[in-house]
């Protein structure tokens, strides 16, 4: 395949991925679809090259390291619903492109009950997602963990140095790689002491009008 051919291919993922970004956000924002949207996510990103997904590499066969230095910020978030503490070991790097990078984020259990927990992911800007490459991720995979314990979780990865190569993205200087955990089951939530008041309070109106 030729640099032309492979270019059009880049561009024609990430249009095809700006389209679906929108209907993702649309099923999101419906209620009850909080851990259905963790496989529905998965199976987003494997369509559409969205945030990366498929642009997985177990090995750098082809691309060579250059002295073009980027600037790699790593964010973590958790879901209300589980009680981890998530986070990443280093919050930045700066790395050359088509350099192999090891870095690790730390997940502690802070409840006292087991909980399996799933974590999608997000590339931003957008338009570096294609030029991502994770060699090594947690991301789509059940982890378990027991009350008060910790888990070193890896990411291996470097950026494609065709990313300097095109108009799109060839002044970004920095990407963010964001993590975000969810149960992987639902979770029994409270009911809140304060949906008794209503009742209460129309049962006290009632009296007062009455006398």
């Amino acid at each position: 395949m030729t640099t032309s051919n492979q270019t059009d291919k880049k561009k024609a993922s990430r249009n095809n991925a700006s389209v679906a970004v929108f209907c993702l956000a649309l099923v999101g924002g419906m209620g009850g679809l909080a851990y259905a949207s963790v496989p529905l996510y998965q199976l987003f990103c494997q369509v559409t090259g969205y945030g990366g997904t498929t642009r997985t590499n177990s090995t750098l066969a082809g691309i060579v390291a250059t002295d073009h230095e980027m600037k790699v910020r790593f964010d973590a978030n958790v879901s209300n619903d589980l009680g981890w503490d998530f986070k990443p070991v280093q919050r930045e790097v700066i790395i050359k492109t088509g350099e192999q990078t090891k870095i690790s984020y730390l997940a502690t259990n802070q409840t006292n009950e087991t909980l399996t927990g799933t974590a999608t992911f997000n590339v931003t800007p957008q338009s570096a997602g294609a030029y991502f490459n994770k060699m090594e991720c947690f991301c789509f995979t059940e982890t378990t963990l027991k009350p008060g314990e910790s888990l070193d979780m890896p990411v291996v990865f470097f950026i494609d140095p065709e990313i300097a190569d095109e108009d799109e993205t060839r002044n970004i200087t920095s990407i963010t790689l964001s993590y975000t955990f969810y149960p992987s089951k639902p979770t029994a939530k409270p009911v809140a002491k304060l949906e008794s008041q209503p009742s209460v309070k129309m049962s006290q109106d009632i009296l007062q009008d009455k006398l």
